[in-house]
């Protein structure tokens, strides 16, 4: 059995640069979110996901789901959340956001779902997910109030990062010659 990073010569050593290229970037872009003050503990901006966004065009699932991994675990390293509630909520929203965005993305390709409709329908998700957890482990019922406007941060967000990702990948000589789903 061959590993998804190592079964061809020439593709094994430019798919690990860019699982690391891309992990540095969650990293990075964690470490912003993370000094932008937030009105709940576990609420993001979803910044650190625009590498997981790029990734899908790129990766096969095994190695996408890597980068999802370095993700989560690096960002709770970073925020110092690894053993707390909190990483309970970035995985799952984490999770249930980076399995339906590259659904998705594989199932009806980018002809057909632009990285708009994939931020966004990955924010819902992400948000949605983190309600639930909040509903059951902090505010019970209050959680409802808190849901409408940590669904419209999530759009915003959302379609603020599918923007991005649709100019930055029209425009990066680095995204078309890594791409595999056209």
């Amino acid at each position: 059995m061959t590993d998804s990073l190592t079964a061809q010569p020439g593709k094994g050593g430019s798919e690990r640069k860019n699982v690391a290229l891309l992990g540095a970037f969650c990293l990075f872009l964690s470490t912003i979110e993370y000094m932008i003050p937030k009105p709940l503990p576990f609420m993001r901006l979803g910044i650190a996901n625009l590498p997981l966004m790029l990734a899908l065009d790129i990766f096969p699932l095994r190695t996408f789901i890597l980068l999802v991994a370095i993700k989560i675990v690096g960002q709770a390293v970073i925020t110092g959340t690894l053993f707390s509630y909190i990483f309970l909520f970035s995985l799952a929203g984490t999770a249930a956001s980076a399995a339906a965005m590259y659904l998705l993305r594989r199932g009806l390709g980018p002809k057909r779902i632009s990285f708009i409709g994939v931020g966004t329908v990955g924010a819902m998700l992400s948000n949605l997910s983190q309600i639930l957890l909040a509903r059951i482990f902090v505010f019970g019922e209050s959680a409802k109030y808190i849901a409408p406007p940590f669904l419209a941060a999530g759009v915003i967000t959302g379609v603020a990062l599918g923007i991005f990702c649709e100019y930055f990948t029209a425009r990066s000589q680095w995204y078309q010659q890594h791409r595999t789903l056209r």
